[in-house]
């Protein structure tokens, strides 16, 4: 039997409440996440005809999500398989090693993965590409004058990212 090389890969999906909003989560047939998306979210996902909705893949994903949203987890330990350009892949590998707490800016992950002063705006395009927010802590990216810029899920859930990991203080409710 052949494979039909044109056959759209198998999604999985699942929805998981959280204190900034449903989050909409993707994993492939491995099991792997290949996406976290929040509703408005610019370039997120949104669940397509074809895939398969199944909680099953996503049940470390649910349990690391509840302890990080309950201060209790600082670093998710979950299979991640992003997809995008080279550069990309290398700018959100350095998104990865931005510590729960802290913050960086822009120009600081171009340094790190080696881009020029110029790639600065690029770095922020691969940021903002980022398919699996929190996760993948593009939340800790903030301007070199320290201002809250851009975030694909909107500056709220950033400061609210923020302030439940101490870098920020809470927002009102």
């Amino acid at each position: 039997m052949t494979m039909n090389m044109n056959m759209p890969e198998l999604v999985y999906w699942t929805s998981v409440e959280s204190p900034v909003g449903p989050l909409l989560l993707t994993a492939d047939p491995d099991g792997a996440l290949t996406s976290l998306s929040v509703p408005g979210q610019k370039g997120g996902r949104t669940v397509q005809d074809g895939w398969l909705q199944d909680p099953a893949p996503f049940r470390a994903a649910e349990e690391q999500l509840a302890a990080y949203f309950a201060a209790e987890l600082k670093e998710f330990r979950l299979p991640l398989r992003a997809r995008g350009t080279e550069f990309r892949e290398r700018v959100w590998d350095a998104l990865d090693a931005v510590p729960y707490g802290a913050t960086t800016t822009y120009g600081e992950i171009a340094a790190r993965i080696g881009a020029s002063r110029p790639a600065v705006r690029a770095v922020g395009g691969a940021i903002g590409a980022n398919p699996l927010l929190i996760l993948r802590p593009c939340h800790r990216v903030i301007g070199a004058d320290g201002s809250l810029t851009g975030y694909a899920g909107g500056i709220e859930r950033k400061t609210r990212l923020l302030a439940l990991e101490g870098v920020l203080p809470m927002p009102p409710s």
